[in-house]
């Protein structure tokens, strides 16, 4: 038990999947996952453990923003033994190629914080994923034939900024938006784990294209798949 997770160690597989909502990991989980069981909810941050193809599997609310990403993936990472994680997630595209409903496999994430250099003493705004867990997920993506697009998501601090996040993606070449990746691959480098981000795209900067969430819902359950059969491969 941590201070924000009281599922004992047993109960946390080696694999963890982290969608931001908790309420996303329970809908994850009921619709995936077989022998569920509900093993964390401090803080409403609902995670839940069972069987996906006879693997087992932990589905995990991390929370919004790199703070909260940074305490669940550390305490998983450090106190729990998971090795892989990947965070499955929305994201806005900065990018014209990359469409509403499209699916985004991060190679690195910019970040906008000092979390990098507070917790791992690393100065660069830039973290990469794990490589072996980005090119698991791009080889279950070509067996699956699940076409995904790679390159650098913007980890914003920021929701609602004064400025033109269009200017500023221009200027550091950022493909889409959102908010917890850079947090989650520092972690995973600190405690010489796994981690990596995959994103489905829920709304286009660019178009100015939005979806509903029962859209959003519904397109989210390729990415997941993607995720869970990746899994699969990693454990099987």
């Amino acid at each position: 038990m941590t201070p924000h997770i009281n599922a004992k160690k047993e109960e946390i597989a080696k694999v963890v999947l982290m969608p931001g909502d908790p309420l996303r990991a329970k809908t994850v989980a009921e619709k995936y996952l077989t022998n569920l069981k509900l093993v964390n909810e401090v803080r409403n941050m609902l995670m839940y453990t069972g069987k996906y193809k006879n693997i087992e599997v932990t589905i995990a609310g991390s929370g919004m923003g790199c703070p909260s990403i940074g305490i669940y993936s550390y305490e998983l990472f450090k106190f729990y033994d998971v090795d892989y994680i990947i965070r499955i997630g929305s994201a806005g595209s900065y990018n014209p190629n990359i469409k509403v409903y499209d699916i985004f496999n991060v190679r690195e994430a910019f970040g906008e914080s000092n979390y990098a250099k507070i917790a791992a003493n690393i100065d660069s705004n830039l973290i990469a994923a794990s490589e072996k867990l980005f090119n698991e997920i791009e080889t279950v993506a070509q067996a699956k034939e699940i076409k995904t697009h790679t390159g650098i998501a913007h980890a914003a601090d920021v929701f609602y900024r004064y400025d033109d996040s269009l200017d500023f993606a221009h200027t550091h070449k950022l493909d889409v938006v959102e908010m917890e990746s850079y947090a989650l691959f520092t972690n995973a480098i600190v405690t010489q784990k796994h981690a990596a981000t995959l994103l489905t795209v829920s709304d286009h900067l660019v178009t100015k294209e939005v979806t509903t969430a029962l859209e959003r819902q519904n397109n989210f359950m390729t990415m997941v798949e993607l995720a869970l059969d990746t899994a699969v491969q990693l454990m099987g």
